[in-house]
């Protein structure tokens, strides 16, 4: 589902790299979690497997979709159907409502709009999301995250991609959010790449990989 070989990342030609990934690969509906301290390129390695960043050497396969022969629009259309995000600060569209940022990601979608509405509300009732009609920023930080969560699976991707989902919650919601985010994840199909500092998790995934044993040599941490 996911395919990166060969990986090299630089912001500025001549800098050391920020990520060097020899060869790293998750499988369709797999949940791999990712660890790296501060600056290990966690959040670079989700850029580049979004297609929001080229790499500056190697190849980036989605979905059997090489990412660096869409161009523009083409790619962004492909991210919205086939990729999904949840970011830790959400990114929702304040002055929209639950339902209206779940029906704003559909239209990437290749379901008839004649269908959107339906799938919103069914997303709105499987996910518990109790005030679909007010608007993101009156919810409280769990609602939020609950329509981050729907947002992400709202086009059944191929891929979702978490970073530092549960960052910005208590230990209580950290828990809840996992639930609803690898849940979600496993009932459309979707493989998960989660990044995050919080190695208290990894148990919860499939495959555990460590940046600072993966990079640059291929491995993957065996902690599954």
């Amino acid at each position: 589902m996911l395919e990166i070989r060969d990986l090299i990342h630089r912001y500025r030609p001549g800098e050391p790299p920020v990520l060097t990934l020899d060869d790293f690969r998750v499988d369709p509906g797999e949940q791999v979690v990712v660890t790296g301290k501060s600056g290990s390129g966690k959040s670079t390695l989700l850029h580049l497997s979004a297609g929001l960043m080229e790499p500056s050497r190697g190849g980036i396969r989605v979905d059997g979709v090489e990412l660096r022969t869409l161009r523009a629009a083409r790619r962004d259309r492909f991210r919205g159907r086939r990729i999904g995000m949840v970011f830790q600060t959400f990114h929702l569209l304040h002055g929209f409502s639950a339902k209206e940022n779940i029906l704003a990601a559909l239209m990437f979608s290749d379901m008839p709009a004649a269908a959107h509405e339906k799938r919103a509300d069914q997303l709105l009732g499987v996910l518990g999301i109790q005030r679909p009609n007010a608007r993101v920023d009156t919810l409280s930080i769990g609602q939020q995250q609950r329509v981050a969560v729907a947002r992400a699976v709202a086009c059944s991707p191929a891929l979702v991609l978490a970073d530092e989902p549960t960052a910005s919650l208590d230990p209580e919601l950290a828990r809840a959010a996992l639930d609803l985010l690898q849940g979600a994840c496993r009932s459309c199909g979707s493989a998960l790449v989660c990044v995050t500092h919080d190695r208290s998790i990894v148990d919860r995934f499939d495959r555990h990989v460590d940046l600072a044993s993966a990079a640059g040599s291929g491995g993957e941490h065996g902690d599954a």
